[in-house]
């Protein structure tokens, strides 16, 4: 399978993300401005987050193993309470206060491992990564150079107008949270 170009992920993202939508609590909408809970693409992206509660034991069983092997902390549990993100998420613990995390899309075949920048991630990140493929064949890394491309029409998930990426369009705001401060 050939990696997506950029072109092609942003018809992903703009397939469950509308442009110029507001995704944050409806009373802050001004009236008459469509609210995203309204439109097609949050219905998609609710029918994706149904398919991932139906399919979380595969993802269960996966960071079980690698929780075998590393402090590890889910942070999925959102999905299944009825949430709609858009991936599964996890940390793994590199130091007591470094942690990599990673992702595995609901809305394509993608995954993403995000580095904080130590020497100890390399080779926590591909067994992370082979595990990943082991897992879900045929998914595939959306590079950097793609991924922290901000989609400048889109709005989602705590992340204003302008400011998410295609990583955190395609693996929630969560993939923010091992960014340093």
């Amino acid at each position: 399978m050939m990696m997506k170009t950029r072109s092609e992920l942003l018809d992903v993202v703009y397939r469950f993300y509308p442009r110029g939508v507001h995704c944050f609590e409806r009373i802050h909408v001004p009236p008459n401005e469509p609210f995203y809970d309204d439109t097609e693409e949050h219905r998609r992206l609710v029918e994706a987050a149904s398919r991932g509660r139906a399919e979380y034991p595969t993802w269960k069983a996966m960071i079980r193993r690698l929780g075998d092997r590393y402090g590890l902390q889910n942070e999925s549990l959102h999905l299944l309470s009825g949430g709609s993100d858009p991936a599964y998420s996890a940390r793994v613990w590199l130091t007591d206060e470094t942690a990599l995390s990673f992702h595995v899309s609901l809305l394509g075949p993608y995954y993403g491992v995000h580095l904080p920048g130590i020497p100890e991630e390399e080779p926590v990140a591909r067994e992370i990564a082979r595990e990943i493929e082991a897992t879900y064949p045929g998914y595939q890394p959306i590079p950097p150079e793609i991924g922290n491309e901000v989609v400048p029409d889109v709005a989602m998930d705590a992340v204003s107008m302008g400011k998410a990426t295609i990583y955190v369009c395609l693996f929630s705001s969560v993939w923010r949270f091992v960014d340093p401060v």
